[in-house]
Formats: C-alpha cells, sequence, structure tokens
C-alpha cells in the first residue's frame, strides 16, 4: 500500500464528502478509492470513516488522523517545492499557540508583522495559559514561558522574564513596603494561580528557595484581573515582570522585595521535531529572532 497515497485518497473523501467525487478529483475509480480507505484503516487497526448508503461521517479516531494527515501532506507539498527550489515561499496555513498575556502583547503584533511579509500564508492564534500537546493540538509553533519539559521540542531562546512582587504607590504609601518576604503576611495579596498552583509565592534568599505561605484577599486565574486590582490599590501581586511593564515605567505599579526574586524564566519559541520545518515556520522563527526583544529583565 502507498501509504501516502492512501492518506491522500482519505483526506480528499472527506474533503469532497464522499468517495465518487474524490475518485473523480484524483481521476481514479471509486472502488479504487474505497480500496485505498479500507486498506488504510486496516493497517492502522481502526476504523476512519462510517459510511451508510446515503453519507459518511469521521470517526473520532478519523477526526484525530485527519488533523495529522493534512499537516503531513502539507508538509510533503512542501519538501517537493523546497527540493525543487532552494527558498521556498512560505505557503499555506500556521497556527501559533501562546499564553494569553503574552500571545496578545508580544506574539499577535509578530504574527501581523509575519501576515503583512507572507501574504500567502493564512493564521490562527490560540491564545492559552495551558500547555498545550503541539502534535495532537495541530500547533505549528508555541510560545513557552518557563522550563521546557518535552524533551522532543526543537526550542529558539528568545529572552526571559522575571518573577516581580508589584504593588500601587497608593497602597505603598499606607501600607510600607516588605522588607523580606516574611512581611507578606502582613499585607493584602493577590494571588495570580497562573504563576503557582497552592496559595504560596517562591523567593531565593541566601541562595536558596524560600516558599511563603500566603493568605490571599484575591484569588484569580487571571493576570489581567490580578494586575487591575493591584493598580486600584487592592494589595501586593506576584506576576511576570513583561506583564506589568507598561504599568511600572507609568508608575502605576512599583517592583518590591527585588532581591528576592528567583531566577528569570526563559521565553522560547517551540516547535516539534518529528515534523519537516516547513517554510512558513522558518520564516515565522526568522523574524521573530530579527524583530522580538523578549528579555523583560529591566522594568
Amino acid at each position: 500500500m502507498d501509504r501516502f497515497a492512501a492518506m491522500t485518497a482519505f483526506v480528499t473523501v472527506v474533503d469532497r464528502r464522499g468517495f465518487a467525487p474524490a475518485a473523480r478529483q484524483l481521476g481514479l475509480s471509486p472502488s479504487a478509492v474505497t480500496r485505498m480507505v479500507a486498506a488504510l484503516e486496516e493497517r492502522l487497526a481502526t476504523r476512519l470513516l462510517q459510511r451508510t448508503t446515503r453519507s459518511l461521517a469521521l470517526t473520532d479516531a478519523g477526526a484525530r488522523y485527519l488533523a495529522r494527515a493534512r499537516r503531513i501532506l502539507g508538509d510533503l507539498d512542501e519538501a517537493e517545492g523546497a527540493a525543487q527550489a532552494e527558498h521556498s515561499a512560505p505557503t499555506g496555513r500556521l497556527v501559533v499557540s501562546a499564553p494569553a498575556l503574552f500571545g496578545r502583547l508580544n506574539v499577535a503584533p509578530l504574527l501581523s508583522a509575519y501576515l503583512e511579509r507572507h501574504p500567502d500564508v493564512s493564521a490562527e492564534l490560540s491564545l492559552t495559559d495551558r500547555i498545550v500537546n503541539l502534535v495532537d493540538d495541530g500547533i505549528d509553533v508555541a510560545a513557552r514561558i518557563g522550563p521546557l519539559a518535552d524533551s522532543s521540542l526543537v526550542a529558539r531562546k528568545l529572552g526571559e522574564t522575571r518573577r516581580v512582587v508589584v504593588a500601587a504607590p497608593t497602597y505603598l504609601n499606607s501600607h510600607p513596603a516588605p522588607k523580606n518576604p516574611k512581611e507578606l503576611a502582613r499585607h493584602r495579596l493577590i494571588h495570580f494561580t497562573g504563576l503557582a498552583g497552592p496559595a504560596s509565592w517562591t523567593f531565593l534568599a541566601d541562595d536558596r528557595p524560600q516558599t511563603v505561605a500566603i493568605e490571599p484577599a484575591l484569588t484569580t486565574n487571571s493576570a489581567d484581573a490580578a494586575i487591575d486590582h493591584a493598580e486600584r490599590g487592592g494589595g501586593l501581586t506576584m506576576v511576570l515582570a513583561y506583564q506589568v511593564a507598561a504599568a511600572v515605567r507609568a508608575k502605576r505599579l512599583a517592583v518590591v522585595l527585588p532581591r528576592f526574586e528567583p531566577p528569570p524564566l526563559p521565553i522560547h519559541l517551540v516547535y516539534p521535531t518529528a515534523r519537516l520545518l516547513s517554510a512558513k515556520v522558518r520564516a515565522f522563527i526568522a523574524l521573530a529572532v530579527e524583530t522580538c526583544d523578549w528579555r523583560f529583565i529591566r522594568l
């Protein structure tokens, strides 16, 4: 069985919504297309399509396989194009994932510049604070903040960011800034759960990690909500430096406890090693390296 031919037949059947229309597009007989899809299902030991006399529908396994098959066939097309020309032009659909606030502030402008430079590419930007599986979720490239646990990914470091504790000057006028993490117990605290799970914050004291239990006045999974409440004088919050860089520069927030901050977290662009690096991904990473300074250390 020609695996690529069978995969192409399967994708075409789904796209054309039937074996006969797919056969016409491929220049084959309906029975030949049917045999190719059946052979593919037999090889995978799973049913990809539910067939009736009047319709067909994807199974759950078929839907997952379809997403990967499209990407494989797309990469094959680009690989063949790259073999014919030393520099293939970026084309197709680029899917990018990033943490919600970082994506809105930094990745979205990068993607806009990329689309202006490469008009033959269409793009999707997925903003989520969960760690996505690039292959399963159909992601071409993702921005990641923090240590990389998945060794199967290729990573390009583009910067780093501090974990900072901030508060509004109006709050600090009536609540003197803590001199060490233990003094946090005297303050109203805003806990952003996207940075730390349980109600605790981690610092560095005498070159050793120090975890401080906290009793938050407000707990939220939204960095925007935590920062907004802090700007309104609601207390101290621990967030990432890029999230409050503008507010600190505008003096709406001030950094406290800088001597106790843990080491900065790296910022990477990552993509899977299992796939050929396509022209569209290569061009996106090149533009990021060329134009992006994601070092959020000085505030």
